[in-house]
């Protein structure tokens, strides 16, 4: 694991009064994370469900670490895009020109692309953003006089914007990892890169991400689907995301009361998600989970992408956050599919020994895709549909 024991010295320094009990609970959640019994490569049974044992820690947990589901090669290829894309950034969140004075990689989008956020703050935290489910504000440390004024935090739609990542969202063996845990016909929800630079990157304050089936009489731990979270550069406990384990089964948590009885916004059991660049956390998105600002020395960018059962997505009322509200019907679903179909296209083009992802509802519906300048074109401001619920 990295070694994130100068970060955790660092982190805990911009905390005051408070440095040392930070340092504990850091190093407290580092050894509690490394305790738990929900790592280990990907692996499935002889009839090709996911193994009854990762079953079991996922659902105990609400998270589970895949180790190694990257090798070098691709992360390489990650990297190389993403250093390519932040050339394209826009200087700043009301700019739409690149540092070279060209048009922005987001210039011409309709959707929300990126977030923006000061230097170690908390954007989302205590305000009405995302149906106000950030309900509590997480501390935020004065950054160095050498920081910039804003930086990025989320890029929304990244497949629009990165081969790379789009290929990584084929990866056959996570894809059937969907399958096992949402059924064959398992539909997309939204993708995002979440970018946490060494001593400026931003908190994302505690949160459970599901917001349209809390009170469904069908509720149950898998209602709000899960996310993928590849790892480019590795996380620890001062860049990582903290989940609280259990929380997934025990439906919508009154966040400022929990915070309140807790003290501070250093929650009791709740734990870092530590792992290795190439790892793949699969995550509940009914978990509470949030991130503290990153005053320490790693980067982390996560490649983010999350998939839903279907009979939780069709028919239903969108939850608005990550898309126009809107009823999702058959037809919303199919579009907003395409992106699985040009995504395995492209993945076997660039790994053609691979044996690609077989997508039961394509197959279904005699439908084909290919991975061309036509298909490129066809994804811009495809997040427009993500199936936010």
């Amino acid at each position: 694991m990295i070694d994130a024991s100068k970060s955790i010295e660092a982190c805990a320094a911009y905390y005051g009064e408070e440095a040392s009990s930070m340092k504990e609970y850091l190093l407290n959640g580092e050894k509690n994370a490394l305790a738990l019994e929900n790592r280990g490569p990907i692996s499935f049974e002889d009839n090709g469900s996911l193994s009854k044992s990762i079953r079991e820690a996922y659902s105990k947990y609400g998270f589970y670490i895949f180790e190694d589901v990257l090798d070098q090669d691709e992360l390489e290829d990650i990297k190389i895009d993403l250093e390519n894309l932040r050339t394209q950034f826009p200087t700043g969140p009301e700019s739409l020109v690149s540092a070279d004075g060209g048009p922005a990689m987001n210039a011409e989008s309709k959707s929300l692309t990126l977030v923006w956020s000061k230097p170690l703050g908390d954007p989302l935290g205590g305000t009405e953003l995302a149906n106000g489910r950030h309900q509590v504000k997480m501390f935020e440390p004065e950054a160095k006089d050498d920081a910039p004024m804003a930086v990025p935090l989320i890029l929304l739609g990244s497949l629009q914007f990165s081969d790379a990542c789009l290929r990584t969202y084929a990866h056959p063996k996570l894809l059937k990892v969907a399958e096992s845990i949402n059924g064959e016909d398992f539909a997309p929800f939204n993708e995002a890169l979440f970018i946490k630079e060494p001593g400026i990157g931003a908190a994302v304050s505690w949160h459970q991400d599901g917001v349209t089936h809390w009170d469904s009489e069908n509720f149950d731990e898998e209602i709000h689907g899960f996310n993928f979270m590849a790892q480019v550069y590795g996380s620890t406990a001062v860049n990582g995301v903290w989940v609280v384990p259990g929380t997934h089964k025990v439906g919508k948590i009154d966040i400022k009361k929990l915070v309140k009885e807790t003290g501070s916004e250093r929650i009791d059991g709740a734990v870092p998600i530590v792992c290795n660049p190439g790892d793949v956390v699969i995550c509940n998105r009914q978990i509470l989970h949030g991130s503290f600002p990153n005053c320490g020395f790693e980067p982390r960018v996560t490649v983010n992408f999350g998939f839903h059962k279907r009979s939780s997505v069709i028919g239903t009322q969108g939850g608005g956050i990550h898309s126009e509200a809107q009823v999702f019907d058959d037809e919303i679903i199919e579009r907003r599919s395409r992106s699985i179909g040009y995504a395995i296209e492209a993945r076997k083009i660039k790994y053609p020994s691979e044996k690609p992802y077989s997508y039961k509802p394509f197959v279904d519906a005699g439908k084909s895709y290919q991975w061309n300048q036509s298909s490129r074109e066809d994804l811009k401001d495809y997040n427009l549909e993500d199936l936010s619920i």
